[in-house]
């Protein structure tokens, strides 16, 4: 019934209007002496004008449309079903040998659009501005936008144009004050970050919407600061770099999270180098599925090479990345690829089938307390099989090979740490062995990877906690996926030949505090001493095998230079003689054929590795 009410106001209303504009175009026409014969003609022609009127407003839907979400196309549709409709009327009254004053026809057209549509508009601003959304059929969420800026106005202008049933812009939030005050788009600006809780409060926000991607990372940690203790959804666009053609879009915001607040500022890549060595090249990712090596390929994919091929020991990862790219790759550039890098035969078969130009190397067992338990898997999938990925690539003339290795290669304390160390030596010592260029690229944790602590306390948080954290004093070294993968292909760029790059990660995070700032993002706070009555509580478990409290970049401290890339240096490493390493790769190779746990790790301890570990052997099939 309440459907019904409002069309049939308009209905009648619009039948009223038309009579008495008929009446008020002779009294225009004839300046108030109007007559009779005048107002017995215009009686006998209203049944025509009702009827030509009406029907084009009902042609027109002007009696279904939702008048709350009116616009430019609902102002058009109210002149031409007025247009229309008069012309329908003169040539009705012309048919029927009915006539009028030529005059009274332009005088009721332009009476009864303007009227018409000044109505519709009022009825537009007093739903919009009145009825807040809460009838149950727009269900808009008030929203302040914060940065009055290109990105602010295009996400308020989106929103009016397409969202407009389910968000209401209430205005901006910026920290120039010369803006404060000031109208754009439409809508006020209405004060800085400090006044964000007042605002909300005055006009019940229920979304904030962070649309300031260029800013700096502790900007929006500050205005976070200030935000998260009110009960709104908070959303943020993510960085321009991450922008598709720096294309803002309603589409592209997302929660806030943990990626957000430790990103740092953009990253400028030099696009006419990496363009040199990858664009219509045929380029090979291993590892295509995983967390780093699916970034790299979509990232390689931007550069528009020859073909890609996605290099992978598990078929779903590998489907997966197939299925994301097949849709924005041109026709045959994608070649999906299920192989495993210890089998070089399978290897060679690859290389010589597709001839790649480049090689970006990130298949490996990357898990430290996994690997711990089964050093077998790390030393043949880590040593072995990045010197057989290497070792082929080098015998076919690649033009550089990049290897993706970790922080825990430093002054290792893991097994997983050591055998990435003997794969760094391998690959250095490969740049002696062929034409090929090879490289290191050495950086800390990525955020949101396969195995990082960010994924497992998002699940811990869901479940109510205990959020678990290994030791109070943990840091980490902490950088986006994106980052680390346009760093990693810059690098590339810079390749001269037996390069070990280190990314600039910043300043270390304690673990504890990433935890804490996970609870806060999600809503709820942190049960402690202080204050007892909160929702997640933060225990600590101890360290696991093979962990340390913190990460090192460096081995020494004073073997790094900087490069022209501000976040990446690059570091002098010592070669190890071909013998040498030779000696360590039999020794490791026969201990894991003989299954020999013991031989194993005295042959990482006695390499040049600086493998120290914290534990005793743990494999899971050891036996003492």
């Amino acid at each position: 019934m309440r459907s019904y009410l409002l069309p049939s106001i308009l209905f009648i209303t619009d039948i009223v209007t038309i009579v008495i504009v008929a009446f008020i175009s002779l009294f225009i026409r004839f300046d108030g002496h109007i007559e009779p014969q005048y107002i017995s003609q215009m009686v006998d022609a209203l049944p025509l004008l009702l009827i030509s009127y009406m029907l084009m407003f009902l042609i027109m839907h002007l009696y279904t449309r939702i008048w709350r979400y009116a616009g430019m196309r609902e102002v058009l549709a109210v002149f031409v079903a007025t247009t229309i409709g008069t012309a329908l009327f003169y040539s009705s009254m012309f048919v029927f040998g009915k006539s009028l004053p030529r005059s009274i026809y332009f005088i009721t057209w332009f009476l009864t659009t303007g009227i018409v549509g000044m109505g519709r508009m009022l009825l537009h601003y007093v739903a919009l501005h009145y009825s807040r959304g809460d009838d149950g059929e727009s269900g808009q969420v008030n929203t302040l936008i914060i940065g009055a800026g290109d990105a602010g106005a295009t996400i308020a202008r989106e929103i009016e144009r397409y969202h407009k049933r389910s968000r209401r812009v209430i205005g901006y939030v910026d920290d120039d004050m010369f803006k404060h005050n000031r109208l754009m788009n439409g809508f006020r600006i209405l004060g800085n970050r400090e006044d964000i809780p007042a605002l909300v409060a005055k006009y019940k926000v229920e979304e904030i919407i962070i649309a300031m991607p260029s800013v700096k990372r502790d900007i929006i940690q500050e205005i976070m600061e200030i935000c998260s203790p009110l009960k709104c959804k908070i959303n943020i666009l993510p960085g321009m770099y991450q922008l598709l053609d720096d294309e803002v879009l309603v589409s592209h915001l997302h929660p806030v999270s943990i990626e957000d607040l430790l990103e740092r500022d953009e990253i400028q890549l030099d696009t006419s180098k990496v363009e040199t060595y990858l664009k219509d090249k045929v380029v090979l990712v291993t590892g295509a599925g995983g967390s780093i090596g699916s970034e790299i390929c979509r990232q390689v994919l931007r550069v528009k090479p020859k073909k890609l091929l996605l290099l992978g020991h598990g078929e779903n990862s590998i489907y997966l990345i197939h299925q994301e790219l097949r849709n924005i790759a041109p026709q045959d550039t994608l070649v999906p690829i299920i192989a495993d890098i210890r089998d070089k035969n399978q290897l060679e078969q690859i290389f010589k089938n597709y001839n790649p130009d480049v090689v970006f190397h990130a298949a490996a067992h990357k898990h430290v307390p996994l690997m711990e338990i089964q050093p077998i898997a790390a030393v043949l999938n880590n040593i072995y099989g990045t010197r057989n990925v290497a070792d082929v690539a080098g015998a076919h003339g690649v033009d550089r090979f990049v290897m993706i290795s970790t922080d825990k290669a430093v002054n290792p304390t893991s097994v997983m740490g050591a055998t990435k160390r003997v794969a760094e030596k391998v690959v250095l010592g490969m740049n002696h062995t062929y034409d090929t260029k090879f490289i290191t690229v050495r950086f800390g944790n990525v955020l949101g990877s396969r195995g990082s602590v960010i994924p497992l306390f998002r699940k811990q948080i869901e479940a109510g906690g205990p959020v678990t954290v290994t030791d109070p004093e943990m840091t980490r070294y902490f950088m986006t996926i994106p980052e680390a993968a346009q760093l990693v292909i810059q690098a590339g760029a810079m390749a001269k030949g037996g390069d070990v790059f280190i990314l600039d990660m910043g300043d270390p995070v304690k673990i504890v505090d990433l935890a804490k700032n996970l609870v806060q993002l999600s809503g709820l706070s942190v049960k402690d001493e202080n204050n007892p009555k909160g929702d997640i509580e933060i225990t600590y478990t101890g360290l696991r095998p093979g962990e340390k409290l913190y990460e090192e970049l460096l081995i020494g401290g004073d073997n790094v230079r900087k490069t022209s890339h501000s976040r990446i240096m690059t570091a002098e490493e010592v070669y190890l003689p071909f013998e040498q390493l030779s000696e360590v790769l039999s020794e490791l190779e026969s201990s894991c054929r003989d299954a020999n746990y013991m031989a194993i790790r005295q042959t990482l301890l006695n390499a040049p590795t600086g493998f120290k570990p914290t534990t005793e052997i743990v494999d899971v099939l050891y036996k003492d």
